[in-house]
């Protein structure tokens, strides 16, 4: 039950990024569609936790350390093909989007310029790609069950201060702009679009169990406690909507209406979910491309850095309208293929 609840809250750690920890992600995704958003949010916590079952199981049964083996094994040559170019544009794409949140998130908090945030943030991934990665994200993915609790006591006390109903902030909460065209879409496009961040690692830290039956239900564990929060932060969001719709990160605003202490508080612990995608997106991206450890690696990593800082700029809440519902669009080849592979599962390799 320990290595279940282990590789659940990691697989969580995986996928929350900035988008979620904000509030940014639920109030498009799924507040933006008031009373339906429920219905979607159950929706979308069925899925994460079938394809996060699937995902881990995956990784442990092949035992690879590489996304790649998996991905065109279960896909085939071109669709494979298809899906791994899906998943590099998804990495350096959510990595340009967890600078520009960084940047959101200092200004929020403390009315810093955007672009320090964003810089420190480029400054704090460099450093740590060139020092042992695995050790920092280790310590900063410790800072997930802080989330955890948050999103609770957020969640508590935005339901027990409603002044009004939900029938009344139906129509405010529907109001808020969205690029989705429905819930049952916007579902189904949230899903789709995290699979494709949170896959890769996924799948690597399945192959690190080689009880196939953990890795399983540890993905699948994951995938409900992700729906868990999912709900609780659209019914916290939903019911101060009046306040937060145009926020860049309404959980924050939230937070500090609670206690200004507690918002200076989390404003560090979503600096670092932030930090701790942005090193893993980076450093996944460059791996694909380049030999780790090597000169070559660490040039890559800067001039990637660069390039996600200028895109940082379009702004956070643009980037999280517009660029993740495409990559949840393109990044149903995997979905699919992920849906046929738990029904036709790869031989299984033993070490």
């Amino acid at each position: 039950m320990k290595r279940v609840l282990k590789m659940g809250s990691a697989f969580i750690g995986i996928i929350v990024g900035a988008g979620f920890a904000s509030g940014q992600e639920i109030l498009q995704y799924f507040t933006s569609f008031g009373f339906m958003g429920i219905v979607a949010a159950i929706l979308s916590t069925a899925l994460f936790a079938y394809l996060g079952m699937v995902l881990t199981r995956l990784g442990s049964r092949m035992q690879t350390e590489s996304y790649k083996d998996v991905i065109y094994k279960i896909s085939g040559r071109y669709i494979g093909l298809i899906v791994d170019y899906v998943i590099i544009f998804t990495l350096f794409g959510v990595g340009a989007v967890m600078l520009a949140g960084a940047g959101s998130n200092l200004n929020q908090q403390f009315g810093l310029p955007v672009y320090v945030g964003s810089l420190l943030m480029v400054v704090l991934v460099f450093l740590t790609i060139l020092l042992n990665v695995d050790k920092v994200v280790a310590v900063i993915g410790s800072i997930t069950p802080f989330l955890i609790i948050a999103v609770i006591i957020v969640s508590v006390y935005a339901l027990a201060t409603m002044d009004t109903t939900f029938a009344v902030l139906n129509p405010i909460a529907t109001a808020v702009p969205t690029t989705l065209p429905n819930w049952f879409i916007s579902a189904i496009n949230y899903v789709s679009f995290n699979i494709a961040v949170g896959a890769s690692m996924s799948i690597v830290m399945g192959s690190a169990e080689k009880d196939e039956k953990v890795a399983a239900w540890g993905g699948f564990v994951g995938g409900l406690g992700l729906g868990a929060l999912i709900l609780l932060s659209h019914l916290a969001i939903f019911a101060k909507v009046e306040t937060v719709a145009d926020a860049d990160l309404p959980m924050l605003v939230i937070i500090n209406e609670i206690s200004p202490a507690f918002g200076i508080f989390m404003a560090f612990v979503l600096y670092g979910m932030i930090f701790n995608t942005a090193v893993s997106m980076f450093y996944a991206f460059g791996a694909r491309f380049v030999k780790i450890g090597t000169p070559n690696f660490k040039w890559f990593i800067l001039i990637t850095l660069v390039i996600g800082f200028v895109l940082s700029f379009v702004g956070f809440k643009n980037l999280v309208a517009h660029f993740y519902n495409f990559i949840g669009y393109v990044g149903l080849f995997l979905v699919v293929a992920l849906i046929y592979a738990s029904f036709r599962l790869p031989e299984k390799v033993r070490r």
